[in-house]
Formats: structure tokens, C-alpha cells, sequence
């Protein structure tokens, strides 16, 4: 029995030495959410409003050409009893023509909304990642976790949560500049 006790005593003291080192050692960790931190940067509701401005503007241009059009259209529609068989073909195919540009430009605008949203969300999530970085080194976190309401993390103490803190930092950043 005694030859047993000692290596037993030994593995023992050696577990307990590495569980203790890794309890002591390793940072707590934390996350922020994602969500909250999107929807109350100031700089969101900044460059959303200007993106808002913007897209407005391009479907307003849009609006316009259709009213012309469709004034184009009702004037043929009073108009063509009057007109011969050639310049009946001849209207219908430069309204045709025009149609078809219009929902080409169309098109086009609504892809170029699409892309300057995109770039617009990416501005502030980079914003919002480099400051997390630069937050995380500054106060020595090793790992800061973002949750997204999605199942990133399934469970965290309330106490683990950093949001409030990096938005008020984040913010206070924005403002400052």
C-alpha cells in the first residue's frame, strides 16, 4: 500500500498545482451585444440618416421618370385614334424603349441602395470592432465574445457583459472626434 500512496500523492499535488494555475491564471471571460451596441452607437443613426438621405434622392429620380412616362403614355392614349398604323408602331416602340430604360436605371439604382447600405453598415461595425480591439487590449481581456442574439452564446452572467461599458466608450469616442 505505502508504494502506492506516494505516486498517488504526486499525481494528486501535480492536478491540483495545474487546476490551480489554470483558475488563477486565465482571464475572465466576456462579451458584448452585438445588437445593442449597432443600434446605440450615435454614428449608426448618423450614417443611417445619410444613407436614408441618399436613397431617397436616387428613387426620387426614379419617381420622376415613371410619372414622365406614364404622362407620355396617357397623352398616346388620347392621341391614337388619330395617329396612322406607323406612328401608332412608332410611339408604342418609344414607349417600349423608354419602359424598358426605366426599369434598367431602376434596376441599376436599387443595386447601387443595396451597396451603399452594405458599405455604410460596414463603416460602423468597423468602427465598433476596432474600438472593441483597442478596449479588450486596454483592459487586458484575452477573448471578448460578441453576441448576437443568434445563438453565439447560448448562456453568460450578467456580469460577463461589457455592452453598456464599450458603448458608452464607443460613443464617447464618436462624439470626441
Amino acid at each position: 500500500m505505502n508504494k502506492l500512496s506516494f505516486p498517488i500523492a504526486v499525481l494528486a499535488l501535480l492536478i491540483s498545482s495545474f487546476l490551480a494555475y489554470h483558475l488563477f491564471s486565465s482571464k475572465q471571460q466576456v462579451y458584448v451585444d452585438v445588437n445593442k451596441l449597432l443600434d446605440g452607437y450615435a454614428r449608426t443613426k448618423v450614417v443611417r440618416a445619410d444613407f436614408e438621405e441618399k436613397a431617397k434622392t436616387l428613387n426620387a429620380n426614379v419617381d420622376s421618370l415613371m410619372t414622365d412616362w406614364q404622362k407620355e403614355l396617357k397623352v398616346y392614349e388620347k392621341e391614337r385614334s388619330n395617329m396612322t398604323k406607323k406612328e401608332l408602331d412608332l410611339k408604342q416602340q418609344l414607349l417600349s424603349n423608354k419602359q424598358q430604360q426605366i426599369t434598367n436605371y431602376q434596376k441599376a439604382i436599387q443595386k447601387q441602395i443595396q451597396e451603399e447600405d452594405q458599405k455604410s453598415t460596414q463603416t460602423v461595425i468597423n468602427d465598433i470592432n476596432d474600438y472593441v480591439k483597442e478596449f479588450g487590449e486596454k483592459n487586458n481581456y484575452d477573448i471578448i465574445f460578441g453576441a448576437r442574439g443568434s445563438g453565439n452564446i447560448m448562456y453568460a452572467s450578467e456580469k460577463s457583459d461589457l455592452t453598456q461599458e464599450v458603448l458608452d466608450g464607443l460613443n464617447a469616442e464618436f462624439e470626441g472626434k
